[in-house]
């Protein structure tokens, strides 16, 4: 009975005292990404702001780039450029997952942009959409692809379809957004749940940097909108798809925004003066700790070596007997 309640202690206080390995194994397992810290006074091409909380850049929320390659119109040069994104984390964590797995996994890297609306909306993330020979040569099921695993739909009071915002495409059912996904490429408060009468689209996240190009990619000439410019434009354009390949060459997790320097800078974060009786209680659970390991050494030698009880047999009773046919 004694070595029963020995293990058990022993156990107790292992468990314990592996609570700190758990935490940093815990932590040696997530990508080597986390670990930097994005400055967001870098990022200088952003999108018209507006009165939200999506202004801000919070600490630890994934950023992600995109490479793009485009023709911005006719008989013009072939412009290469990068657009950075941050992910809202905490108010979107199935959507935000979602596109984490679908680009660590190189879902999107060779495939373009499929339906351009200028003052709408630049839509991508089909991996159907690759060009086979020469573009714009592609799979019949451009525009329907996906990976086949649909995310349920997701709001937040603080997400809405502010300039630059990325939202999740889908069908008539509100649960079935899957890889698809665009950029807004001007506010498209319309799309919001609030606004509409099928529980609307989800937003994710925000462009920081390399607006531009998104811009550039929306006005681009497309099968509906021909001309490229601006100021003749295609009333009923719903599905234009680029008349020059605009492609995203390779997306790419980063790192995390990182206002404050955490990671990048020399934060220093503000430390309230510890009371006297915290600093004994933290010196005590120190203590008790370096006391911990040898007890549980010796706890341990103790249940090794305790000799074992014989058998009483006037005390031993059968829960069962076995009868012979």
């Amino acid at each position: 009975m004694v070595g029963r309640w020995v293990i058990l202690v022993t156990l107790n206080l292992l468990l314990f005292s592996s609570l700190p390995i758990m935490a940093i194994v815990d932590a040696e397992e997530q990508p080597s990404w986390r670990s930097v810290g994005i400055d967001p006074s870098t990022w200088t091409d952003g999108p018209v702001e507006e009165d939200t909380p999506m202004n801000d850049s919070y600490y630890g929320n994934a950023v992600f780039e995109i490479e793009v390659s485009y023709m911005p119109g006719h008989f013009e040069d072939r412009v290469e450029g990068v657009v950075t994104l941050e992910l809202f984390e905490q108010w979107a964590p199935i959507t935000t997952q979602n596109m984490i797995e679908h680009i660590e996994m190189g879902l999107y890297d060779g495939i373009f942009f499929h339906r351009v609306i200028d003052d709408f909306v630049t839509q991508s993330g089909d991996p159907e959409c690759k060009a086979i020979g020469v573009y714009p040569i592609t799979s019949l099921q451009c525009g329907e692809g996906g990976t086949g695993e649909t995310i349920p739909l997701e709001h937040n009071e603080n997400l809405s379809h502010v300039d630059g915002a990325i939202g999740m495409a889908r069908s008539l059912d509100p649960d079935s957004a899957d890889a698809q996904w665009y950029i807004a490429e001007t506010e498209a408060h319309n799309l919001d749940p609030e606004n509409r009468d099928d529980e609307g689209y989800a937003t994710f996240g925000i462009v920081r940097d390399g607006m531009s190009h998104i811009t550039a990619i929306a006005a681009t000439p497309t099968s509906d909108d021909p001309t490229g410019e601006e100021d003749i434009q295609n009333p009923a354009s719903s599905a234009g798809r680029p008349v020059y390949q605009a492609k995203i060459d390779s997306i790419k997790m980063v790192g995390v925004a990182d206002p404050l320097g955490v990671l990048w800078g020399d934060y220093v974060p503000e430390v309230e003066e510890t009371s006297f009786w915290a600093k004994a209680l933290g010196t005590t659970v120190g203590l008790g700790i370096l006391i911990a390991i040898p007890v549980t050494i010796f706890i341990m030698i103790y249940a090794a070596v305790e000799t074992p009880k014989l058998l009483n047999q006037e005390e031993f009773i059968l829960d069962a007997f076995l009868h012979n046919e």
